[in-house]
């Protein structure tokens, strides 16, 4: 028997617990192939704490991810919560967990599957070999910096503050060298030096880390042109590595190469091997408890925590070989399906995948 492994889960609102739900019997079935041990607590997070305990984030919820060895977190959020006051709202949360967890990267791998080429509204032609990683400072920049409402000359007038330092660039550009060193030694760091002083500081500290990495081939792509050439040539990207905002916007955009955002996993790690894994996409609300959310990411995500937290890369290559098979079989929920009428329940894919997983 396997150390025993935790986590902590965190449902979360909307599709969230329906999703979570289909990645715990995968994680069922690898403990009885596998002979792994997990134990599990869940936590409440998001707008669903909100409601039952005044707070995004509540302290306990904090104390059980930090006891565990990672952090499986479905989706927050949803417009009942959009006019909250900012500490009253699910994203202040999701800035505060990571924060407080020190997880200052994100992960976001962006695969095309070639039984899904026409999911995706590009041509297939275009996206013929789409495999790459979008890596995105997680705890720094205009999302974490100052915010300011004041009287300007013309009424009022709000400031957002963007800040980095070079130990921030440092470490998420070091891992994003090495992950790029594991892959196919291409990558991409993108910023926008020609305006921003902040892209300018992180072009220096990438140009200056680049030497210690001499396998790996640096490009640097402006932002503006990165989100054109990701759309006309996906393939020639192999390791995107950039800040915090760019990197939410840019990996929402290689999600959609995918066909859905509900196929993309993420993982946000720190120092170590401590990480949280939850799907790209956010908690749907719209379709809630309809059997309609695609598992997918969620389960993907998992065999994230399994790659990189626990290093049981053997059933992290089970459960994308399982995905694999089932989609190659022509099953869809109704986010990836051409003909709706044909498509599965959340439910039903997650039980395809769960049977599909083999011990190789």
């Amino acid at each position: 028997m396997s150390e025993v492994k935790k986590i902590a889960v965190i449902a979360g609102d909307g599709i969230g617990p329906e999703v979570v739900a289909e990645a715990l019997k995968v994680l069922k079935k690898t403990e009885e192939l596998f002979g792994y041990a997990f134990e599990t607590e869940q936590a409440l997070f998001g707008g669903i704490a909100i409601d039952e305990r005044g707070t995004p984030l509540p302290e306990d919820t904090l104390d059980i991810c930090r006891s565990a060895d990672a952090v499986l977190l479905g989706a927050v959020g949803g417009p009942k919560w959009d006019n909250n006051p900012k500490e009253l709202r699910p994203e202040t949360g999701l800035l505060g967990i990571r924060k407080a967890l020190g997880l200052f990267s994100n992960l976001r791998p962006a695969v095309v599957f070639d039984c899904l080429k026409d999911a995706s509204t590009l041509k297939p032609e275009v996206l013929e070999g789409t495999d790459l990683m979008v890596v995105r400072e997680l705890t720094g920049g205009i999302y974490f910096g100052d915010k300011l409402r004041r009287q300007g000359e013309f009424g009022e007038e709000a400031v957002d503050t963007c800040v980095y330092n070079v130990t921030e660039v440092e470490r998420i550009v070091r891992q994003a060298f090495e992950i790029a060193g594991k892959r196919r030694n291409k990558l991409a760091s993108v910023d926008k030096a020609n305006v921003l002083e902040t892209s300018r500081l992180w072009r220096e500290v990438v140009n200056r880390i680049a030497p210690e990495y001499p396998q790996v081939e640096l490009e640097h792509v402006l932002v503006d042109n990165c989100a054109m050439q990701l759309l006309r040539r996906p393939s020639s990207f192999d390791v995107i590595v950039t800040e915090n905002m760019f990197g939410d916007i840019l990996s929402d955009e290689a999600a959609m190469l995918t066909g859905s955002i509900g196929m993309l996993a993420s993982a946000s790690l720190g120092e170590g091997s401590y990480g949280l894994y939850e799907p790209v996409h956010g908690s749907a609300p719209d379709i809630a408890g309809q059997g309609l959310a695609n598992p997918i990411a969620t389960i993907l995500s998992l065999a994230l925590m399994f790659r990189m937290t626990f290093g049981y890369e053997a059933a992290a290559a089970a459960i994308e070989a399982a995905v694999a098979e089932v989609l190659d079989a022509g099953h869809r929920t109704s986010d990836i399906a051409v003909d709706k009428s044909k498509a599965i329940s959340t439910t039903e894919m997650g039980d395809l995948i769960v049977a599909a997983i083999r011990k190789a």
